[in-house]
C-alpha cells in the first residue's frame, strides 16, 4: 500500500480513538439498534445477509451489547505512545486488582481472556498430571474439550431436575476417582443455564473434596449476579485453600475482542500454570481495563439494563407458556418445547443469531441479553416462530 504524507503519532492516536468510538457507549434512550456480528455458527461469510450486508442482532455469546464505555476507550488511545516498547506499564492494573480482592501480587495471574486462564489451568493439572477433570454437564466446555484434544476422559456429573449443579454428586465423582481427578471445574453462575451456585454449596464443595485436589472456579458472570445467597470464592483462596478463581473484562466491561481476563490463586498453584504461558497482554487492553475498574457507573449501568431486560422479556415468554430457567447472568434459557437446532435455524432465517445446542438439554434455548431494541426482534421473531405458527396451525385444523 502507497501511504502518501507523514503519520504522526497523534493523528495515529487520533485515529484509533476515532475508530474505537465505532462502538460508542450511548445513552439508554439511544441503544444500539443492532451490531454486525460474524456469521451464524456453520454458515459462511455473508450467507443469509446478501448484497444489501443485513445487520445480525447478535445474541449468542453473552456479550455486553453496549461495547466499553468512552473512559475505557480513551484509556486504550492513550496506552498507544507505550506500543513500540517492552515492559510497558498498565495503567494501575494490577495495583486495582490487588487492592480490589484484597490479595498480593502473587495471588494474581494475567491471560488473554478468562479463557487462558481456564486452559493453563487444565494444561497444569488435568494434561500435565494424566488426569481428569470433574464437572457438570451442560457447563462452559473450555477445560472439557481441551482434555477431550489429548483423548482424556471427564467425569460429567447431570444437572439436578431443577437444573441446579449437583454439589453432592461431583463430591461423591471426586472420592470414586481420587487417584485420577487432576482438577474440579465449577462454573458460577453456570453457563449455559445462568444459575448459581450459592454460597453454602460452593463451601460444601470445598469441604468434601480431597484438599489436593485444585477447585477452578469460573465467575465470568460474577458482576450480574443479584442473588444474596451467591459470594466470590476469592476469600477461600486467602484461607490457603487450592482454588483458581477466573475472572474475565469479556462481559460486564464489554473487552471481549480485547482479550483480558485474570486469575486468583495461591503462587504455587499459579507458578504450576504460569509453566505454560507463552504470551502476554497488550498494553492497550490492560490500560482499558484499569479504566474498566475505576469506571464502577458504567458497570452498574450495564448491570441494571441487563436485569430489566432479561426480567421483562423472561416474563413475557413465560405469560406465552414458555418456562424460563431463573438467571443470574447476561443470558437465559427458555424452553421451546422442541428440539433447538431447528429453532436456531429458525431465528437465522431472521437474521438473529441464538446460542447453540447444549447436550442433553436439546430442548432449551440460550438467548443472550442485548439492547431494548434486539430484545424486541428477538420477541417479535419469537411470536413468529413459535406463537403465530401455534395459532395459524390450529385454525387450519
Amino acid at each position: 500500500m502507497d501511504f502518501k504524507g507523514a503519520v504522526s503519532r497523534r493523528t495515529f492516536v487520533g485515529g484509533l480513538a476515532a475508530a474505537l468510538s465505532y462502538v460508542s457507549w450511548q445513552s439508554e434512550n439511544s441503544l444500539a439498534q443492532g451490531r454486525r456480528g460474524g456469521p451464524p455458527q456453520g454458515q459462511a461469510p455473508g450467507a443469509g445477509r446478501g448484497a444489501s450486508n443485513v445487520p445480525v442482532t447478535k445474541l449468542s455469546n453473552n456479550e455486553n451489547p453496549y461495547g466499553p464505555s468512552e473512559a475505557v476507550k480513551k484509556a486504550m488511545a492513550d496506552a498507544f505512545k507505550y506500543a513500540h516498547l517492552y515492559g510497558t506499564p498498565d495503567n494501575g492494573l494490577m495495583e486495582a486488582l490487588v487492592k480490589l480482592h484484597g490479595v498480593q501480587r502473587e495471588n494474581m495471574l494475567l491471560g488473554c481472556g478468562s479463557g487462558e486462564i481456564l486452559q493453563l489451568a487444565g494444561t497444569a493439572f488435568v494434561i500435565g498430571n494424566q488426569k481428569k477433570v470433574v464437572g457438570v454437564e451442560p457447563t462452559y466446555n473450555d477445560v472439557f474439550s481441551q482434555a477431550t484434544s489429548i483423548k482424556a476422559e471427564s467425569y460429567r456429573v447431570p444437572l439436578l431436575r431443577d437444573y441446579r449443579q449437583d454439589i453432592p454428586a461431583m463430591i461423591k465423582a471426586v472420592k470414586n476417582n481420587y487417584r485420577d481427578v487432576g482438577m474440579v471445574y465449577l462454573c458460577n453462575p453456570n453457563n449455559p443455564t445462568g444459575l448459581i451456585v450459592t454460597k453454602q454449596e460452593v463451601r460444601q464443595l470445598l469441604d468434601g473434596v480431597p484438599e489436593d485436589i485444585p477447585v477452578l472456579i469460573d465467575e465470568a458472570y460474577h458482576h450480574f449476579v443479584e442473588d444474596p445467597n451467591y459470594e466470590t470464592a476469592i476469600p477461600y483462596v486467602l484461607e490457603g485453600r487450592p482454588v483458581i478463581v477466573a475472572r474475565t473484562f469479556s462481559k460486564i466491561a464489554g473487552l471481549a475482542a480485547m482479550r483480558l481476563g485474570y486469575g486468583v490463586a495461591r503462587p504455587d498453584l499459579l507458578a504450576r500454570m504460569r509453566t505454560y504461558q507463552t504470551g502476554s497482554q497488550s498494553v492497550a487492553v490492560r490500560f482499558g481495563a484499569a479504566a474498566a475498574l475505576a469506571d464502577t457507573a458504567s458497570q452498574e449501568r450495564v448491570k441494571r439494563l441487563n436485569t430489566e431486560l432479561r426480567t421483562k422479556v423472561t416474563t413475557e415468554l413465560k405469560s406465552l407458556g414458555y418456562d424460563c430457567i431463573p438467571s443470574d447472568a447476561n443470558f437465559f434459557m427458555v424452553h421451546v418445547k422442541r428440539e433447538v437446532q431447528g429453532v436456531i435455524q429458525d431465528f437465522r432465517q431472521k437474521n438473529i443469531s441464538v446460542g447453540r445446542p447444549f447436550p442433553p438439554m436439546t430442548q432449551h434455548l440460550r438467548v443472550s441479553i442485548g439492547t431494548p431494541e434486539e430484545m424486541d426482534k428477538f420477541m417479535v421473531a419469537f411470536k413468529e416462530i413459535f406463537v403465530n405458527k401455534t395459532s395459524a396451525a390450529g385454525g387450519a385444523a
